[in-house]
């Protein structure tokens, strides 16, 4: 049924397009995915509903067809998550190569942990050009700001309003609900290069924890080495650690 909601649907020749580029004469037009609540995200067509020319059409028919949009399996490293088959960055983001060369990104549970819950998540504008290694991810909690790093290089496809909305669910869901945004990237060959995936990821996470107890204290590194959990909303608990050393040390941003 997916699949001839899709064919039915080709351009100029479509009833439904005729329909559509009557109502929407002037831009803002809105994807007529948004239109059928097929998904719920902030996007525009840009593609006059012609909808066989657009790779964001073509990377929703690909994830009903695939199930890419079921939530992930996760690992554990000293008890945080890593969803099994993504991407991460040193500075805490991630990256999930879809069927079809998009990729999605967004926070990892580190990184979340760390900071609790935001009040606040800004994404880029739609066909803004995220650059990998550079900051591009920005989110608040209160009066305080950070920006992430982008993991990968691309542009920016579509972005998850429902994160705008409702920041907490980045908090409580980074690998599914809370994703941030679907990338066309520029430089798929390089992509992969310096992300940690499978072992090196846990691996990496581990050594990440360490870090981060030697800067709380030694009473937690010793819960820690007994397989204690790891601390939520370590800014709160542990105010005497500074937003901006936070920052600094496991975002790699100033």
């Amino acid at each position: 049924m997916k699949a001839n909601r899709h064919l039915n649907y080709q351009g100029d020749g479509s009833e439904l397009a005729k329909i559509l580029k009557t109502i929407y004469k002037w831009h803002p037009r809105p994807c007529r995915h948004v239109l059928t609540s097929h998904v719920n995200a902030e996007k525009n067509c840009i593609m006059n509903y012609e909808c066989y020319h657009c790779a964001y059409d073509q990377m929703l028919d690909e994830q009903d067809l695939m199930g890419l949009h079921k939530k992930p399996d996760v690992s554990l490293a000293s008890g945080y998550c890593l969803a099994d088959g993504y991407y991460y960055h040193m500075g805490h983001t991630w990256a999930r190569f879809e069927h079809g060369g998009r990729v999605t990104i967004g926070f990892d549970d580190f990184m979340v942990k760390l900071f609790g819950a935001p009040s606040e998540i800004l994404m880029p504008p739609i066909g803004t050009t995220l650059k990998k290694d550079h900051a591009g991810l920005t989110f608040s909690r209160a009066d305080k700001k950070a920006t992430a790093v982008s993991p990968i290089t691309g542009s920016v496809l579509a972005v998850n309003s429902k994160a705008m909305e409702h920041p907490e669910i980045v908090h409580e869901d980074p690998y599914h609900e809370g994703w941030l945004c679907v990338l066309e990237p520029n430089m798929p060959k390089q992509n992969h290069k310096g992300l940690f995936s499978g072992k090196a990821s846990l691996e990496w996470t581990d050594r990440e924890s360490q870090r981060l107890l030697r800067l709380i204290g030694p009473e937690y590194k010793n819960l820690a080495a007994t397989g204690g959990e790891p601390i939520d909303d370590v800014y709160r608990n542990f105010p005497e650690i500074q937003w901006e050393i936070l920052v600094k040390e496991f975002l790699r941003t100033q």
